[in-house]
């Protein structure tokens, strides 16, 4: 099962998915569309098709061959055969519906089954990226639109659910920087037309597209497979400028961030307790301190559980706690200075340690490496860890404002990678409706490659 998924309105999901079952079946493969959407449910009416039956009928004990409707072009002709349409919910039925048994009736028919996700990130656009086998990304060239798919990739990573890839709509073309700029492959476009479903040009593409959902769908390991060569999923780091760069980073990664006492770094500390469960050691701040900064700060965090590490034994009361460290979660060290500073010749097993946890655990490690006055162990830390994220505060001069940048001078997961990503303050008015609540004024964190990398800073 295909989940045609995308966090913003209007970027096409709908159409993606009747062109792929079109393609589907023109290439001799039946395929079914399911709407997922119930609040806004359109599948149908693209399709040609009734309102009812409806995805309840289909986990109902009826024959399918009297639920699933076939598909119909706007004339009335049947110019999907072998297709078949499935229609949301209607509004009294949202509480009946067995999601998971529908879909595993469609899919014991041996059809390519494709589901119209819904909008934004709430548990109805979650539950079709649960199930899936593979999830489709389906967005626009513009900043609004990739910043939806960034939030589509990061559900779609949290459940596990394999990425085939990204279709880009209203485009004639894709380009690298975009496919960086998602972190994810491109599997093609869609042309902007006036009807994408019937024009050559547009029919074309979609039977492209669908040869490329497929093979993508077949090299992508499912997870937790143990094929020789396959990739592990990546884990988001709750800062989007970051996870759109690179994709996120591999379970188990640590993480030196480096930066100035003034830069606000530990802004990227706080967003990393957003992703999952995080043990936040503190080193330098006190536990209420460390709380309350992460109560009031304007980006995304989660309730991380955080401990004052013991002054006088530092290295030992941060080694019980991260032994303790539990499944999947994060853990940060804030800052690791002080560790550098009193753990002597055992540092290098201090940090073992924590690679050795995380590994164990799936999580990710940050360790915060303020930048001045930097212990003799500094070094050591650099080059033990996995990444290293170099977070620059950058005036040109008196009245110019100031740009905030990380560059990734490494990153083991892929060596040829050394990226630079801009952070740019963004007031929340101006972006999508994902996130309309919080502060107006908070950081929104916008990612693109640098192509003036050997530009003076």
């Amino acid at each position: 099962m295909f989940a045609i998924a995308g966090a913003k309105g209007g970027c096409g999901k709908t159409t993606v998915t009747i062109g792929l079952a079109d393609a589907f079946s023109r290439a001799g493969t039946p395929a079914v569309a399911v709407d997922a959407d119930r609040q806004l449910p359109n599948l149908h009416v693209v399709a040609g098709a009734d309102r009812t039956p409806t995805l309840v009928d289909v986990a109902s004990d009826g024959e399918l061959e009297a639920v699933v409707q076939g598909r119909q072009g706007p004339d009335g002709d049947g110019v999907g055969a072998g297709v078949g349409i499935v229609p949301a919910p209607e509004p009294s039925e949202r509480a009946e519906v067995d999601f998971e048994l529908a879909i595993d009736r469609l899919e014991r028919t041996g059809a390519e089954v494709l589901v119209d996700c819904p909008s934004g990130a709430g548990p109805d656009a979650v539950e079709p990226l649960e199930y899936a086998d593979a999830a489709v990304v389906v967005t626009t060239a513009t900043d609004r639109g990739l910043d939806a798919a960034a939030t589509t990739v990061e559900i779609a990573r949290r459940l596990d659910t394999p990425i085939a890839g990204a279709i880009v709509t209203l485009t004639d073309g894709v380009t690298d920087t975009l496919e960086s700029s998602l972190g994810i492959p491109v599997l093609g476009t869609v042309p902007d037309c006036e009807s994408p479903l019937t024009e050559a040009a547009a029919r074309t593409a979609f039977d492209d597209l669908a040869a490329a959902v497929a093979r993508r769908a077949t090299a992508t390991p499912s997870p937790g497979s143990d094929r020789e060569g396959s990739a592990k999923s990546l884990l988001s780091t709750g800062n989007r400028a970051v996870d759109r760069t690179l994709g996120g980073v591999p379970p188990g990664t640590v993480v030196a961030v480096t930066a100035h006492p003034a830069s606000q770094s530990e802004r990227l500390l706080y967003e990393a307790t957003a992703t999952r469960g995080t043990l936040y050691l503190t080193t330098d701040r006190s536990r209420n301190d460390v709380e309350r900064a992460i109560q009031s700060t304007t980006v995304r965090t989660g309730n991380p559980t955080v401990r004052r590490l013991d002054r006088d034994e530092p290295v030992e009361h941060a080694r019980r706690l991260i032994g303790e460290l539990p499944e999947g979660a994060n853990l940060v060290i804030d800052s690791v200075a002080p560790l550098e500073r009193t753990a002597g010749e055992a540092y290098p097993d201090v940090l073992n340690a924590v690679a050795d946890r995380m590994a164990e655990t799936g999580g990710i490690a940050i360790l915060h490496c303020l930048r001045g006055a930097e212990p003799n162990r500094r070094t050591t830390t650099l080059h033990l860890a996995d990444a290293v994220f170099d977070v620059r505060t950058i005036s040109a001069g008196v009245g110019t404002g100031v740009e905030h940048r990380i560059a990734v001078p490494k990153f083991r997961s892929d060596g040829r990678r050394s990226p630079i990503v801009e952070l740019d303050r963004h007031e929340k008015g101006e972006r999508d409706d994902l996130d309309s609540e919080g502060d107006p004024t908070a950081f929104e964190f916008a990612a693109k490659r640098d192509d003036r990398q050997g530009k003076a800073e």
